[in-house]
Formats: structure tokens, C-alpha cells, sequence
């Protein structure tokens, strides 16, 4: 007889604690990210298992329980298991109160911190953030995680200007962070920004490692995760962001994040019970 696989499962709500824009608990037996990125910082432990991972097009891989993933906003990234047990894993997603966006560039080299004391203290914000009325203990304890990364932060060396520089590409960027909803016609950006299509296609792609379709996609799979943290229904949700139809956003929601928008959004944004681990 085969041995039953362990399912799925995720958590996702949203703290009453400022600086953290969502905490994010899964279990994946078998889940591949597709390159994305996000606007926050995401700070992860490994509870179980091993993670590989391309950053700024550069693998890493993180297996156990013994360090910290931090990844910058606004560079791609992906993920996926690699053991048939998958991985679990906790998150916080950390706006730019408690890292200024600045410091981004300085983490692409190292998105990979040995620190058992850092990881010690994110497991136990965790562990507050599981219960309704520790808001004040979570905030201490999130400062003392703050300061710590600013520690490995100023270590890393800055990267040397270069393609995120490229003036078309942002240009690009811009525009679509400002048209994430509507949409924008390739060719009405080529016309905006005075270049060919293939020609706008493949600079932002050098600059940011991903295509222009593939970063909108994640810029709206973001902006429905806090609608669906928010109680918004799946339909309505698609509709507010850009999104053709419920079965659109399934199919994408899926892809980003494993698993639907309904059972994502089901929790209605509380936390579960809280682990001892």
C-alpha cells in the first residue's frame, strides 16, 4: 500500500501590529512558485524540509531549520520543494516601517542569514502573533528582530549600479504599477515610452528578470491577497483587480500561492491555534 501523502495546508491573516503586513503559515508537499515579486520583505524560517530558490536569477537553497530567508521587495523570485516531504514554513511579509526599501540592493547577495538567534526570536513573534491580545509583545519582540537585520543588513556590501538603473524598463514599471488594475496594451506602452515592443519587452526583462506580463500577474495575486484578508469574495476580488473572472484568478492564485483564493481567504483573516514547536 502507498503511503498517503500529507495535504496542503496554509494559514494567512493580518496582524493588528504595525510594520507587519501578513503572516503566512503552509505546509507544501509539492508547490513551485513561478518568479514573482512582492512589494514587502518576506522573512522566513523553515520549520521542515528544504526550500531552492532563485533570486535576482541567482539559486540558493536553505534546507532545516537553523537559518533565516530574508528577500528584498521588489526582486524577483521563485521556489520550489525539492524532497517528497515538501516543506513547512512561516512567514512575515514586512512593510518599509521596518526595512526602508534602501536596503534592498544590499540583500540580493545574501538572502540567506546563519543567525540562531535571529531565528529563535522570529519563532517567538510567531508564537505571539498566534494569540489575540499579545499585540504589545509582538511589537517588542518584532524591534529587536528589526534591529537585528539592520546588523546584517549594513554588513552587506552594496551592488554596484546596473541594469535595475535602466531608464526605459522603469519607466515601464511605472506604468504599470499605475495601471495594475485596468490593464495596459503593450503596444499603448511601446507608443508611451517611444520603443519598439520587443524591444520595451526584453530591457525590462534584463533589468528585472521577469517579463512585464509576469510582474503584473504578482502585483495583482498581491493586492487580492489583502482584499481576500480583508473578507472580499473571490468574484468581487477578481474583478477589483484586473482579473478577467473567478476561474482567472483561481488559476493564477493557485500558481503564486497554492491553493485557492476561497480557502485562502476563508480564515477571514484570523490566526490558527498557535504552535509549540
Amino acid at each position: 500500500m502507498n503511503e498517503e501523502r500529507p495535504r496542503t495546508s496554509i494559514s494567512a491573516w493580518r496582524p493588528s501590529v504595525p510594520g507587519i503586513a501578513e503572516v503566512f503559515h503552509a505546509h507544501f508537499t509539492d508547490h513551485a512558485y513561478p518568479a514573482h515579486t512582492h512589494d514587502t520583505w518576506d522573512l522566513m524560517i523553515l520549520d521542515d524540509g528544504a526550500v531552492d530558490f532563485a533570486l535576482d536569477r541567482r539559486r540558493h537553497d536553505a534546507t532545516g531549520t537553523a537559518n533565516v530567508l530574508l528577500l528584498p521587495p521588489g526582486v524577483p523570485h521563485d521556489g520550489r520543494t525539492v524532497t517528497a516531504s515538501g516543506f513547512r514554513k512561516r512567514v512575515l511579509y514586512l512593510d518599509d516601517s521596518v526595512l526602508p526599501q534602501r536596503l534592498a540592493d544590499g540583500a540580493v547577495d545574501g538572502p540567506v542569514l546563519e543567525d540562531a538567534l535571529l531565528r529563535h526570536r522570529i519563532h517567538q513573534l510567531h508564537a505571539s502573533l498566534g494569540h489575540t491580545g499579545d499585540e504589545f509583545e509582538a511589537e517588542s519582540r518584532l524591534s529587536f528582530i528589526r534591529e537585528r537585520l539592520h546588523v546584517h543588513l549594513d554588513a552587506l556590501r552594496p551592488r554596484t549600479p546596473g541594469l535595475e538603473a535602466n531608464r526605459l524598463a522603469a519607466a515601464l514599471r511605472e506604468l504599470l504599477d499605475s495601471r495594475t488594475a485596468t490593464g495596459l496594451p503593450l503596444q499603448e506602452a511601446a507608443n508611451t515610452l517611444h520603443a519598439h515592443p520587443t524591444h520595451l519587452i526584453r530591457c525590462f526583462r534584463q533589468t528585472y528578470g521577469l517579463p512585464p506580463h509576469a510582474y503584473l500577474t504578482g502585483k495583482r495575486i498581491d493586492q487580492a491577497r489583502h482584499l481576500l484578508l480583508d473578507g472580499r469574495r473571490p468574484a468581487e476580488v477578481a474583478a477589483a483587480v484586473g482579473f478577467h473572472d473567478q476561474a482567472h484568478l483561481n488559476r493564477h492564485f493557485t500558481r503564486h500561492v497554492g491553493t485557492t483564493p476561497g480557502r485562502y481567504g476563508r480564515g477571514g483573516g484570523q490566526p490558527p491555534y498557535a504552535s509549540t514547536r
